[in-house]
């Protein structure tokens, strides 16, 4: 029984509480962990899983390499948004608004909501795909998916929501590794890169993957909500989260490769039917769990991530982001009833993705290198470069797949 003071209650005696200096420097490390572990696995959702998949299906081991190399991309970003909620203790958009101002912070976090929404879109359409594979009904599959999506929120309590969502990680990993085990490895020939169009497509469309704008806003705010927040804790969870994200998307691929070309990836059976002829009758399942996990999990942090930036642009008190989360997502569950087949467009999105993010990368690497607002964390030296030239390597991809 703990009493005040520091102390610990034993019977009638009172003793000094013990303390552990190093137990609670470890500890403080792990304080940014959440965010940077939640927004990295939740930055392969269903479109991001569906353009593994494809990339698979297409070039089977071909671009293995490529998601590989994406992870040095993945955390020099990342680690700067997170780092800049951890010193300011203040949100993307909350900083642009008060260093820019509002009519540009709201500029730049509009497009990006917008385009969250028809993140939203294909988030719903994986969660009745998911579930279909198991003969859940689209109408009670979405309905559902809706409702819990919100509640979780509504509570209102970030360390519970936070805790929820990491099981939720958990179980989308696990799955995805049983899944690949059913699955085994494919006889691949020699890796190469391909100078058809095709393949500069899906180089970008991967690259648009792995870093969305509302990762930038995501990270930086959920990271401010922790008082306690360390650069070191951030730089540890973003590092091992987009390591396994990238493993994740090499574990897609692989799930991919060998499947016949036309494999209809956009409806329950022609994933259910086609997984089950390389893996077995239990591998469709094992997928869908994943499938669905990966897509709930996504659909919580971008709405969140979108909603935050956008109240913090405005200067809306954090409380009222639940209505904006709420209203973003309403057109986004009705889309997949009027069109079957949503997720046929998500390899062009993830390519628009990659010139959303040029205006909020930007603002996060000024904002990362001034002194003003980060003192001796500012980005400076190496780290600088490594920031400014991995945003420019993800762009460049973009640049590519449209000339």
């Amino acid at each position: 029984m703990t009493g005040t003071g520091g102390t610990t209650a034993l019977g009638s005696v009172t003793a000094p509480a013990v303390r552990y200096p190093r137990v609670r420097t470890v500890r403080r490390w792990f304080h940014g962990w959440g965010p940077a572990w939640l927004v990295m696995i939740a930055d392969v959702d269903a479109a991001s899983i569906l353009t593994g998949l494809e990339s698979g299906v297409a070039y089977r081991y071909d671009l293995l390499w490529f998601l590989l190399v994406l992870i040095i991309p993945l955390f020099f970003i990342q680690e700067a948004a997170g780092r800049i909620g951890a010193v300011t203790h203040r949100g993307l958009g909350t900083l642009v608004r008060e260093t820019r101002s509002p009519t540009f912070s709201l500029g730049l976090a509009l497009p990006v909501a917008l385009a969250d929404i028809a993140s939203y879109v294909a988030e719903y359409a994986a969660i009745a795909i998911g579930l279909g594979i198991f003969g859940v009904p689209i109408y009670v599959s979405l309905p559902t998916a809706f409702l819990v999506h919100i509640g979780l929120v509504a509570r209102g309590r970030w360390v519970w929501l936070e805790r929820v969502l990491l099981g939720i990680s958990a179980v989308f990993i696990v799955t995805v590794a049983t899944a690949l085990l059913m699955r085994g490895v494919v006889s691949n020939g020699s890796v190469v890169v391909a100078g058809n169009p095709s393949f500069g497509f899906l180089l970008a469309a991967n690259a648009g993957a792995v870093v969305m704008p509302f990762m930038l806003y995501y990270q930086s705010s959920a990271t401010a909500e922790k008082p306690d927040a360390t650069v070191r804790g951030v730089r540890l969870g973003t590092l091992v989260g987009a390591i396994v994200s990238e493993l994740l998307m090499v574990a897609f691929l692989m799930l991919g490769a060998g499947l016949p070309r036309g494999t209809d990836l956009f409806t329950s059976s022609g994933i259910a039917s086609a997984l089950a002829t390389v893996g077995g009758w239990l591998l469709p399942y094992a997928f869908a769990v994943g499938l669905v996990a990966a897509a709930f999990l996504a659909l919580v942090i971008i709405s969140l991530g979108s909603a935050w930036g956008l109240v913090e642009a405005l200067g809306i008190p954090r409380g009222r982001a639940f209505w904006v989360y709420t209203l973003e997502s309403v057109p986004a569950v009705i889309v997949p009833f009027l069109f079957p087949h949503p997720l046929g467009l998500v390899l062009d999105l993830m390519v628009l993705l990659v010139f959303l993010l040029i205006g909020p990368g930007i603002l996060v690497g000024v904002i990362a290198s001034d002194r003003k607002l980060l003192g001796d964390q500012a980005s400076r030296g190496l780290w600088r470069f490594a920031y400014w030239a991995s945003l420019a390597a993800v762009v460049t991809c973009g640049v590519v797949a449209v000339v």
